[in-house]
């Protein structure tokens, strides 16, 4: 068959030249990114200032016991910068262990922090909160307590993200099921203010795939971005050691996004360890664009061997890196995962 022939040759040129593409952008980004950007720190977060042009970077602090930012204008001089504890877990009760995945918002003219902690005497009762501060500089001012985010069921629940689509504000988020069948799943609802979910929630994805339950049930990590006609959000999946891998949804501008009919699922990951790349068990992205403030990177964490020194959780070196994200004829990211960072 000659025309099959040709297609499946075509296709093989197509996704050829995105790698190479992506790679190239990725070597000559001025200036190169200098990879790792932050050492230890997974579940890595840029935001852009578009007044000083400088970015703010959170992720989680590897003892799970507070929540820091650091500031700079360049990607490369971010791994330089001191970084400032703003809240630090209490000594007993809600949010004392296991802070994990911190991410930093601009909603309603004040910044939150959403994050998860667990209670001490029940560490893995991971539950989301937030913090709020009403200063125009995340680094200045106060962080207070904003509360629990109540998602109309008590589990395990973590990695909330929040975004604003056609004038509404929705939050995205992780969370075992009330059957308590698998780890996590992903969730949508719309805010109707900074800290409060419009219930029922609506069910994005479960872990269902072979590639997403490998060691855990687990979908998670979401971030959002929007390019031409789609809304994408990627997630995590499995566990969180060299089998962690991403994978990607997307539904239309145009959708009704608490409506599940809306999405469609990738049934393969589009982002996996690469031994050759010196990258294992990468994921828990999220989006920023670069210092030109056009470049679309992709900050994620992954670390640079296989064997872990303790356990996945108590293994330190997920370090944050970015790397440049390029878009296809069909507007669909490429994440050209055989490419080095």
């Amino acid at each position: 068959m000659p025309g099959l022939k040709s297609f499946a040759f075509a296709t093989l040129l197509s996704v050829a030249a995105s790698y190479a593409v992506a790679e190239q952008i990725t070597q000559n980004t001025s200036p190169p990114v200098d990879n790792p950007i932050v050492l230890q720190r997974a579940d890595p977060m840029l935001v852009r200032h578009d007044d000083t042009r400088c970015y703010t970077f959170i992720g989680t602090s590897p003892k799970f016991d507070e929540i820091e930012l650091r500031q700079a204008c360049r990607l490369n001089d971010l791994k330089l910068a001191e970084p400032k504890v703003i809240w630090r877990k209490h000594e007993r009760g809600e949010m004392s262990v296991n802070i994990w995945a911190p991410e930093l918002h601009k909603v309603d003219d004040a910044w939150y922090i959403y994050f998860a902690a667990g209670d001490i005497d029940k560490p893995f009762s991971i539950r989301m909160y937030a913090l709020k501060n009403a200063s125009a500089d995340p680094m200045q001012g106060e962080w207070q307590e904003a509360g629990r985010i109540e998602s109309g069921w008590d589990t395990f629940a973590l990695d909330g993200t929040t975004f604003t689509h056609r004038g509404k504000r929705y939050y995205v988020w992780a969370q075992q099921n009330k059957a308590r069948t698998y780890n996590s799943a992903l969730w949508i609802a719309e805010m109707t203010s900074p800290t409060t979910l419009k219930l029922p929630a609506t069910l994005l994805s479960e872990p269902t795939l072979d590639w997403e339950v490998q060691g855990y049930k687990v979908n998670e990590g979401a971030a959002v971005i929007s390019h031409g006609e789609h809304l994408f959000i990627t997630y995590s999946a499995s566990a969180t050691d060299h089998r962690y891998a991403m994978g990607l949804l997307w539904a239309n501008n145009d959708a009704d996004l608490l409506d599940p009919e809306s999405w469609h699922k990738k049934s393969e990951p589009v982002f996996t360890t690469n031994a050759k790349a010196g990258r294992y068990g990468p994921g828990h992205n999220s989006f920023v664009k670069g210092e030109d403030g056009e470049t679309d990177l992709m900050i994620y964490h992954s670390r640079d061997y296989e064997a872990l020194k303790g356990t996945p959780l108590t293994d330190p070196n997920r370090h944050a890196r970015a790397r440049v994200l390029t878009w296809d004829e069909k507007g669909f990211p490429v994440f050209a995962e055989a490419a080095s960072d």
